[in-house]
């Protein structure tokens, strides 16, 4: 079989692989804890429900606009206004299958083979993937503190004539960080006095704790949304727990937009207006839904930093928003990849290797699932690597006694 260079150089997404390698063992009766996937146990909004139920019954599923509804358009506009204090206008907002489509459709708008684009480590897995398949090159920030967040310097530093784009994502995925205020705005400033895009990734933007606000970079711009540098991506599958719907956006200039339509046009056509209507819904109905799964959200950090706090060894950061924490257990294990592989083998539970996020000897932990799961899944990991802990433990209905240790 001939494949092609490119599509070979493209890694498998380790976050789909352990949730797939997950279902099997649970189907095989295995007592697995998921401490690996972003995706909240509740239900979505009844409005969704309702909204989708609606264009369902009447059963006219029907191709869409392939830039959107217009009826979703005009939700994104309200969602923009509110969260950004910005009006856009129809011809600057796409919806797509996904703030990942939405990302790849601007990545593919705007890269030329060889262009730059810079990523800060920790960063979510696909964005190096997404622009090696437009030919481009991720440039990699890496904070020399061995903290979360870089300094504007160190950004700087990175960028050259072919740098086109800096993406941000904050909240971020795996870290849970918040980049400063000080950070955007000098970002803001830097990418439009060069010409640079900002492209804003913001699945995560209301879903912070401990009363902290996500700065918009809107903020730090007197330009309107046809004439600034900033892009923003958004979607609803995190902040309505909604990540089966497969519907995201982007908001940006009219041109930019227009070949962002035309490059979804070839590829997958329009998003599902069925699905529109559910995200539509979700977006307009009654907001209650977003503080209950943020508060859930919070207690289940709250719960995983304690766990964490009694274990020997392990540095932790604590998040300040989103699904994930980033904790350290390079003390344990430098190789994550083996660690991960190591702590499904020994007691079932399923993390995320940080080589992936651009940070070796993390593991990401998704608190997004119960409260049980969430101190079992710990409890686990710990008798599994400190040698402190009690020498058995019961999994499932079975007793293992440690015997590497």
């Amino acid at each position: 079989m001939s494949l092609s260079q490119l599509a070979m150089a493209i890694t498998e997404s380790p976050t789909l692989a352990l949730n797939e390698k997950a279902r099997l063992l649970k189907e095989k009766g295995e007592a697995v804890i998921h401490l690996g996937a972003g995706e909240p146990k509740n239900p979505a909004p009844i409005h969704a429900i309702l909204s989708s139920a609606a264009k369902l019954n009447v059963g006219n599923i029907k191709y869409t606009p392939s830039d959107g509804t217009p009826s979703m358009k005009k939700a994104v506009i309200r969602y923009t206004e509110d969260a950004y204090g910005r009006i856009a206008e129809p011809e600057q907002v796409i919806v797509s299958n996904g703030a990942k489509q939405a990302l790849y459709n601007l990545l593919f708008a705007i890269l030329n083979p060889q262009d730059e684009v810079i990523i800060m480590a920790p960063y979510w897995v696909s964005y190096p993937e997404m622009i090696k398949m437009l030919y481009g090159i991720p440039v990699v920030v890496t904070p020399e503190d061995g903290g979360f967040v870089p300094r504007f310097q160190e950004i700087v530093q990175n960028v050259s004539s072919y740098t086109k784009a800096i993406i941000i994502n904050s909240p971020n995925n795996p870290s849970g960080a918040i980049y400063p205020d000080e950070l955007i705005g000098e970002l803001v400033e830097f990418c439009e006095k060069k010409g640079i895009y900002l492209i804003m990734d913001d699945i995560y933007q209301k879903l912070v704790f401990d009363g902290k606000v996500v700065p918009s970079a809107y903020k730090f711009t007197n330009n309107d949304i046809e004439n600034t540098r900033v892009i923003t991506i958004n979607g609803i599958s995190k902040l309505y727990g909604m990540t089966g719907f497969r519907v995201g956006w982007a908001v940006g200039n009219k041109k930019l937009i227009e070949v962002m339509t035309n490059i979804q046009a070839q590829t997958t056509s329009c998003t599902s207006v069925l699905l529109q209507a559910a995200a539509e819904g979700a977006l307009t109905g009654l907001q209650s839904h977003v503080e209950a799964l943020r508060l859930t959200l919070e207690n289940n950090r709250n719960v995983m930093m304690q766990e964490l706090d009694s274990f020997n060894g392990v540095k932790i950061t604590k998040p300040n928003g989103t699904y994930y924490c980033l904790p350290d257990f390079s003390a344990y294990n430098k190789d994550s990849v083996a660690l991960c592989k190591f702590l499904l083998e020994k007691v079932l539970v399923v993390t995320v290797p940080g080589r992936e996020f651009g940070m070796e000897g993390h593991l990401r932990l998704s608190y997004a699932t119960t409260i049980k799961d969430v101190k079992v899944g710990v409890e686990r990991i710990k008798w599994a690597l400190d040698p402190e802990s009690p020498n058995e433990i019961y999994i499932g209905d079975r007793k293992l006694v440690r015997d590497w240790l």
